[in-house]
């Protein structure tokens, strides 16, 4: 039951519109889908503004069961039809993804304050990348973000697949019957979602949310700089999986990014091959993000709008801070690279 109405459910979340959130999806056997969609804004049933948001339950039909999870941490291995009696979030997620990463702070509130009182959550983590296939980087990743419960890996996307799921982050909510009854996909909507965990278990009274984040609406969605994903690129080269030298345009565009010096375009990333390299990013937003990994310790400089911040250095693949300020805006970043062997997938922004 719940495959046959998933399709629906994804067409009626393409045709909403929302914070301009930037919603993945990959193909399991082999391309990439790219899906921008706004943030989910689920039905609610009432029609006092006054009156508290209530969460909107549908059957679904059964759960389908955890399956080809390659490793867990902080649990043994489990099983949706043991877990039955229980209220189960199963939360699909991968560690370099920056909306994955916003959902966490109230994911990991609702574990604590829940986990004594019949609830449980299982992070589902697929890799975008195939360096989050690695379980060390996962679980470095565990530990950085205090997650306590239970996360298996989903690198075949199996468990992916059994649900039909199509975006990380994606919440799916199971009760005690083992029926899934509410879901959710990309951030946001954590009220509502705090509610049919709590309506579930039988609580009742007022409750404490974290805050939230205020929203840029003209904020730079994510760029891809990987061969199979890449439309943001603003040189004037064709880029190719084959070193080439780049070089800067006279103008980039808002939204894109350029190159300079010796790089290579592969499926997932663009690499830096040799000597002394640039990348310029002309981006709007107050915090810049880049998934990078490197083959030696380089340190990056980094220019924002000509003005020199604080240098980072790329190490194990990993989302790297890069910038952050109070306020978004239009500004334009170059990111110097004094040696070879950096890879960079993406930039996200905030």
């Amino acid at each position: 039951m719940f495959k046959k109405i998933l399709p629906y459910i994804l067409i009626l979340i393409a045709m909403l519109t929302g914070a301009g959130l930037f919603l993945q999806s990959q193909n399991p056997e082999g391309g990439f889908l790219n899906l921008t969609f706004g943030t989910q804004e689920t039905q609610t049933q009432t029609d006092n503004p006054d009156e508290p948001v209530k969460p909107n339950f549908s059957n679904y039909g059964p759960a389908p069961e955890l399956v080809g999870l390659n490793k867990w941490f902080n649990s043994d291995p489990l099983t949706l039809a043991e877990l039955q009696g229980r209220v189960v979030l199963v939360d699909f997620w991968t560690y370099s993804c920056i909306n994955c990463i916003r959902t966490l702070p109230y994911v990991t509130k609702w574990y604590e304050t829940y986990k004594d009182q019949g609830f449980v959550i299982i992070g589902i983590h697929t890799p975008e990348f195939a360096f989050e296939r690695v379980a060390n980087n996962v679980e470095t990743a565990i530990k950085r973000y205090n997650i306590t419960y239970p996360v298996a890996q989903d690198n075949q996307y199996r468990t992916w697949q059994a649900f039909e799921n199509q975006f990380w982050p994606a919440h799916y909510l199971i009760d005690k019957n083992g029926e899934i009854v509410y879901t959710h996909f990309g951030e946001g909507e954590y009220e509502k979602t705090e509610l049919a965990i709590r309506t579930l278990l039988g609580l009742e009274g007022e409750f404490q949310m974290p805050p939230m984040p205020e929203e840029n609406q003209s904020q730079t969605p994510e760029i891809y700089l990987g061969l199979a994903r890449l439309k943001n690129f603003g040189g004037l080269e064709k880029p190719s999986s084959e070193e080439q030298i780049y070089a800067f345009p006279r103008t980039l565009q808002r939204n894109r990014f350029a190159l300079e010096g010796r790089w290579k375009i592969e499926p997932e990333a663009a690499v830096h091959t040799s000597g002394f390299g640039r990348i310029r990013l002309n981006f709007n937003a107050a915090k810049v993000f880049m998934v990078a990994q490197s083959e030696k310790p380089v340190t990056l400089k980094i220019y924002v709008d000509g003005q020199l911040q604080k240098g980072v250095t790329i190490t194990n693949s990993d989302l790297y801070p890069l910038f952050e300020s109070s306020t978004g805006q239009n500004r334009t970043m170059e990111i110097e690279f004094p040696d070879s062997g950096v890879q960079v997938f993406t930039f996200t922004f905030g």
